[in-house]
């Protein structure tokens, strides 16, 4: 009897815990729409408009932009807001143009010394038009150099790895490494003449004196090697490496004369090899073993400037390094003759390990425009160490500037003992808004609370969309105020940085999960809406929540008045 009853209890439970939480589904439902309803009524009211997620403007968000001149330069169609109905296309013979994916590519630009990739979208206009010149262009280039396409649309890890920002891209990969990306005429013969040249043999003989004394009186800077024989291995070696470089020429001799000329003497274990610049540091003795690899870093160590000045002419030397880690120094026009001499001794003792640049602060061009991408203020000369646009750490120096303080700062750098310096304005001395403030300094306090789920937009003052969306996120700010496990929040991204916001472009909308911080952020992909964005919040907010209507809106409840007598919403405009 016992027994039954006990079953029967169970069963009564089960019950009733069901219905229970049917009905709590159900309610949380109701609510879910009820609160929608309530804000797309409201929405509706104002007919204020945003361009979707995929819009984002972007103008110098990145240093590396300065090298076109702080402009950035968007393909055929960069966002995707548009797509205009595709015409009727003529049928093009592909049949020498390589389709590559994920799979296939490592092993094709590795099996062909010369190779052109072409990152194309099925719905880009220039991509379309470049189709038959490119195809064409395949085809004459048989035996010469191989070219290929990836829609990266399909192979977006591609895509992303080689930073496709606009379509048609088009790199020219050497022996399996990427070079150089393809500016010239989208034409056949444009393409043609191009690869050309750089698949032509790009290492050349001096036989006679006079060849010798030529080179050296019409080149700014040359490598020659001194060998045994014109042919074989070594020569092919060096033949390798030149390959990898554009912008010097490369020379090799037998005769002890013409070496003695490049200053290597005759009485020298061979190979030997030098790069000679027409600069202060005019001679680099290679001492490695003859190899492409050890040939190819060593030129790509010496052939640049000790120091190289941040200019127009300057950037493609500091962007297009495969060394990646830079050392800079921030002076005057007026400090530079002291600093720079400085500067350039302790390059000596990092070559390979540190692009060694210098930025005029003063300098109208450039000068004011990347001290400020750094956080570099007032006229006292700095130096700093930036690991590039990649991961954008940046690690000041803290004392004078003399060569044994920078050595130091570079040493420590290399062996991970430094602290990244960030960017950021001062904290607020109040912040209760209903979108809080966030800058640098308060990121951890704010953003990072585990007990909140934090939304928080990364914007430019500059950034017409932003200036767009600003009255979308504040009205959702204040549907939101009275949401204690729930902030939202934004952040200036020109003038404040913390590596947990990383923006792709300006707005871009992060939420931090509570509960969840030690993991990446979620990227807000939705259109740009009250409505979409609540949606948002309601699916991933850790702690569940609900919309504080007011019972009335302004407009549902009138209340008459006498003429003299004034209401304090007159004048004022209702926020919702």
């Amino acid at each position: 009897m016992a027994s039954s009853t006990s079953i029967s209890l169970l069963f009564l439970l089960s019950f009733l815990l069901l219905a229970t939480s049917r009905a709590e589904n159900a309610s949380n439902g109701s609510d879910l729409d009820e609160e929608l309803a309530f804000i797309a009524a409201e929405e509706s009211k104002e007919q204020s408009h945003v361009n979707s997620h995929h819009d984002q403007y972007r103008d110098f968000e990145n240093y590396e932009d300065l090298e076109q001149g702080g402009e950035f330069h968007h393909g055929e169609h960069e966002g995707g807001e548009y797509r205009e109905e595709e015409p009727q296309l003529p049928i093009v013979d592909e049949k020498d143009v390589a389709v590559l994916t994920k799979d296939n590519f490592t092993e094709f630009v590795g099996n062909n010394s010369f190779a052109m990739v072409e990152f194309y979208a099925p719905w880009c206009g220039a991509c379309q038009a470049l189709a038959p010149e490119y195809a064409a262009a395949a085809t004459e280039l048989k035996g010469v150099a191989a070219l290929a396409k990836i829609d990266a649309t399909e192979e977006g890890d591609l895509a992303q790895k080689y930073e496709i920002q606009g379509f048609p891209t088009v790199f020219l990969f050497v022996d399996g490494e990427m070079r150089k990306t393809y500016e010239g005429e989208r034409t056949k013969d444009g393409i043609v003449t191009w690869m050309k040249k750089k698949a032509s043999p790009s290492i050349h003989n001096i036989t006679t004196v006079e060849d010798a004394e030529r080179v050296l009186s019409a080149e700014p800077k040359v490598v020659l090697a001194f060998l045994d024989s014109l042919v074989g291995s070594e020569s092919a070696e060096l033949a390798a490496a030149s390959r990898l470089e554009d912008d010097l020429s490369f020379y090799q001799t037998t005769s002890p004369d013409i070496a003695k000329l490049f200053e290597i003497e005759t009485e020298v274990k061979r190979p030997a090899l030098v790069l000679l610049k027409k600069e202060e540091e005019k001679l680099a003795r290679f001492d490695g073993n003859f190899t492409k690899a050890a040939l190819s870093e060593f030129v790509s160590a010496n052939k640049v400037p000790l120091v190289i000045n941040f200019t127009r002419e300057g950037a493609s030397l500091i962007f297009e390094n495969s060394v990646k880690n830079q050392l800079i120094l921030f002076a005057t026009a007026n400090e530079s003759e002291k600093h720079l001499p400085t500067l350039r001794e302790v390059a000596k003792s990092f070559k390979g390990k540190f692009v060694f640049v210098y930025v005029q602060m003063d300098n109208e061009d450039y000068g004011e425009a990347v001290s400020g991408f750094f956080g570099v203020t007032g006229t006292a000369p700095k130096v700093l160490v930036y690991t590039g646009n990649e991961d954008m750490r940046k690690f000041i120096l803290d004392g004078e500037l003399t060569v044994n303080n920078i050595k130091t700062l570079a040493e420590d750098f290399l062996a991970d003992k430094l602290k990244p310096f960030y960017k950021s304005d001062p904290v607020p001395e109040t912040n209760d808004g209903d979108v809080k403030i966030i800058v640098g300094n308060n990121f951890d306090e704010i953003v990072l609370d585990e007990s909140k789920d934090v939304l928080l937009e990364i914007y430019a003052p500059w950034c017409g969309y932003c200036q767009s969306f600003e009255p979308i996120y504040n009205k959702l700010g204040k549907y939101l105020k009275g949401i204690d496990s729930l902030v939202v929040a934004k952040m200036d991204g020109t003038t404040n940085e913390h590596p947990r916001a990383k923006a792709d472009g300006f707005p871009t909308i992060l939420f931090f999960p509570g509960g969840n911080k030690s993991f990446d952020p979620i990227t807000v992909d939705v259109d740009r809406t009250v409505v979409e964005l609540y949606k948002f919040l309601k699916k991933h907010a850790s702690v569940p929540f609900k919309l504080a209507k007011p019972s009335a809106t302004p407009e549902q409840v009138i209340t008459p008045k006498k003429a003299d007598e004034k209401t304090e919403s007159d004048g004022a405009k209702d926020e919702l």
